[in-house]
């Protein structure tokens, strides 16, 4: 399991729903809410994996309160099922991690409008569903957190990578809309933009790139490593550090950003 990260930040007691959450990030994000005491909705389209995560989510948190719900998250009534669900066994809730699986790669001349609907409906409309869902509850309580979980091509973009590239910049501006509309009930609006992080997306991305290359998957994590400042790759927990101190009581006056978690990786300034 590697590295845990237990420091008081004040969510003790939160009910937070944590979207596509059996692995890679979103489980990172799960446990280190569950290990602050909050108690947490988990989503994905695999029952199997679900049980999985809640399995070794449970292992690690004993006395975690833990829910899954299998949910495709590109499904607008799944995704009201899985908040009703939440609300009826752990309550309203108070922190919401929108979370998807990257949207198809591919360079502009070579992706065809079955994939930027796909990318569309995953990457920013869910964002925007989940949210609004959300949304209702923290403005009663006058307290709430939300976290997009979005990509370092939101601020330099990637040839291979040009869906991904053009919706997570809308998830940028996404965030900055939200929070305006948010702040004034007590509620924050964030994203946090990863690098090259080892995930079951990285290892697709390895993929790819050695179909069209003939190189190794192991050349390819070399050459990613060689275009980070930190000459590696975040691990997942390094990501959910950030998103659970966001989720916080400390994170209290900050919103409307776009943070990366990049190990330097981005060119921007």
């Amino acid at each position: 399991m590697g590295y845990l990260w237990v420091v008081d930040l004040g969510v003790s007691g939160r009910t937070a729903m944590v979207a596509a959450s059996s692995k890679g990030i979103g489980l990172a994000c799960a446990r280190a809410l569950l290990l602050e005491g909050a108690a947490v909705s988990l989503c994905g389209r695999n029952e199997d994996s679900l049980r999985r995560a809640a399995d070794e989510l449970s292992s690690d948190c004993p006395q975690a309160r833990i829910l899954w719900t299998r949910c495709d998250v590109t499904d607008p009534s799944a995704l009201s099922k899985w908040h009703e669900a939440t609300c009826e066994n752990l309550g309203v809730p108070d922190i919401l991690i929108t979370n998807t699986g990257g949207p198809p790669t591919g360079v502009l001349n070579e992706i065809d409008d079955s994939k930027w609907h796909a990318g569309f409906e995953a990457t920013l409309l869910t964002a925007v569903r989940l949210t609004n869902l959300v949304a209702d509850g923290m403005k009663r309580s006058g307290w709430g957190r939300i976290v997009h979980i979005s990509s370092v091509v939101a601020f330099d973009p990637n040839e291979m990578l040009a869906i991904s590239t053009t919706l997570r910049m809308g998830l940028r501006a996404l965030t900055r809309l939200q929070s305006d509309l948010l702040a004034p009930h007590g509620i924050t609006v964030n994203s946090v933009l990863p690098g090259h992080t080892h995930t079951d997306r990285q290892m697709h991305l390895a993929r790819v790139w050695s179909e069209k290359t003939g190189d190794s998957h192991a050349s390819y994590f070399e050459k990613m490593s060689r275009e980070i400042p930190a000459r590696r790759l975040a691990q997942p927990h390094e990501i959910s550090d950030v998103v659970a101190f966001l989720c916080s009581d400390r994170a209290s006056y900050v919103t409307g950003e776009s943070i990366l978690v990049d190990g330097g990786l981005a060119r921007s300034m």
